[in-house]
């Protein structure tokens, strides 16, 4: 595994002495080169260039078909059209103009016409910060301290429970363990008194495109609902599963939701929202109202480019068929490995996937046990296959993807599974191979 991975590196960092350059070249002012964590993959992270539709090119020139879809975020593809004309016009009329705009209303119809939980919703900058409010809110709403999150998850940047973190917000949290009906009611019947709401992803995506099982989501939604504790869906990633989110397609209504990603029609966008109970104390001519405020939360360009983005293009048909695809794509993953008989997975939903080096059962993040080395070379083939996913091997499909390009991806994975099938296999596997 060693060796085969070194080798990677090398032909990595041989194919690609632009983007090696600039990383070192960044250093000198950006903390490992980059602003964003997640950016970051050994050897060195590639330096993007440009995008056109499902198409990726780097500073080295190689041109890779987008399966990472700026991690959920990219659902138009580049550059698209109708996004690109309403950004333009927005533009021309102003970035921030200091008040109410012509487009926040219409997005905040879409969004309620859309998702079940929402009577109201109130925008902001990033998933974090929508689960941040999310968070204070229910804390402010209910005069409780504490917030129920589950091992393994990741709800933003200062909100990871992948591991420990004194980069954490200083909430008090307890930790449960996702799927465990039973270890997880025994935790909400002994904080009731103290619990302000209950925090979770409805699939984990982060944490490995897990999905929660329907008998224990709906165990959360009646212990909560029996002890007044606010449930929230962090639906930032998995709102793309269905025309009204993985919510509408389980038909599981939570108390509160928050949004981010795609909904701001690629720009920087977050969102909150709930029943109008709770979401009415952010009505400014109420005297007992609470504050939120945000330079950006109603800039233009977001608020017009997400209008466009729901209105126009991401709309119930397209919903359905960009998921349908996703579900092929996975259908077609899993067949390659059972037939080569190797230990690894795809998981998830719809158009938000997640390739696992292994062949165990995964009912919660700490099922997870993917090989760094392995995943570091799955990775690295799959880019000198011109084929773009995360490190982690998450999946995130884009509107202009073909069916042709799942085929190829496909057909990338079976080739990887050909070559290194000695490695892929678990330990009883092994012996038979051997």
């Amino acid at each position: 595994m060693q060796e085969a991975l070194r080798e990677a590196e090398q032909r990595f960092t041989a194919a690609n002495p632009k983007s090696l350059a600039r990383h070192r070249a960044a250093q000198a002012h950006l903390p490992g080169g980059n602003t964003r964590t997640n950016m970051y993959f050994s050897p060195f992270p590639l330096t993007i260039a440009r995008g056109e539709g499902a198409r990726l090119y780097d500073l080295d020139g190689h041109a890779y078909v987008d399966f990472l879809g700026e991690y959920t975020a990219g659902i138009f593809g580049h550059s698209e059209g109708r996004i690109r004309a309403a950004i333009i016009e927005a533009l021309d009329g102003g970035v921030n103009l200091g008040g109410p705009n012509q487009w926040e209303a219409e997005l905040g119809r879409l969004m309620c016409e859309r998702f079940p939980s929402l009577d109201k919703v109130r925008f902001c900058n990033s998933g974090t910060e929508a689960n941040l409010y999310a968070i204070s809110t229910a804390r402010a709403a209910t005069g409780r301290t504490h917030i129920l999150i589950f091992d393994g998850a990741y709800h933003g940047g200062v909100l990871s429970f992948v591991k420990p973190s004194p980069m954490t917000a200083p909430f008090p949290f307890i930790l449960a363990q996702y799927n465990d009906l039973e270890g997880t009611a025994t935790l909400i019947a002994r904080h009731r008194d103290e619990l302000a709401a209950v925090l979770i992803e409805p699939m984990i995506g982060s944490g490995g495109g897990i999905s929660a099982d329907r008998a224990f989501l709906a165990m959360l939604r009646d212990e909560t609902r029996q002890h007044g504790i606010i449930l929230i869906f962090d639906e930032v990633m998995t709102s793309r599963l269905s025309r009204g989110g993985l919510q509408e397609k389980l038909g599981m209504v939570p108390d509160m939701t928050s949004f981010g990603k795609y909904l701001g029609g690629g720009l920087s966008f977050g969102a909150f929202g709930g029943r109008d109970a709770i979401m009415r104390r952010f009505d400014p001519a109420e005297t007992d109202s609470f504050v939120h405020s945000g330079t950006y939360n109603n800039n233009t360009l977001t608020m017009a480019a997400g209008v466009a983005a729901l209105r126009e293009i991401y709309t119930p048909s397209a919903a359905n068929d960009l998921n349908a695809r996703g579900d092929r794509l996975r259908e077609m993953m899993n067949a390659v490995f059972r037939r080569h008989g190797v230990a690894m997975q795809m998981l998830g939903q719809g158009s938000l996937n997640v390739v696992h080096v292994h062949g165990r059962p995964v009912r919660r993040p700490a099922d997870v046990a993917n090989d760094p080395m392995l995943q570091a070379l799955f990775h690295l083939e799959m880019l000198e296959r011109g084929i773009y996913l995360a490190r982690r091997g998450l999946s995130a499909l884009c509107l202009p993807l073909e069916d042709a390009d799942v085929d190829r991806f496909v057909e990338a994975v079976d080739d990887f599974c050909a070559v290194y099938r000695p490695l892929l296999l678990d330990a009883e596997t092994s012996r038979i191979y051997a």
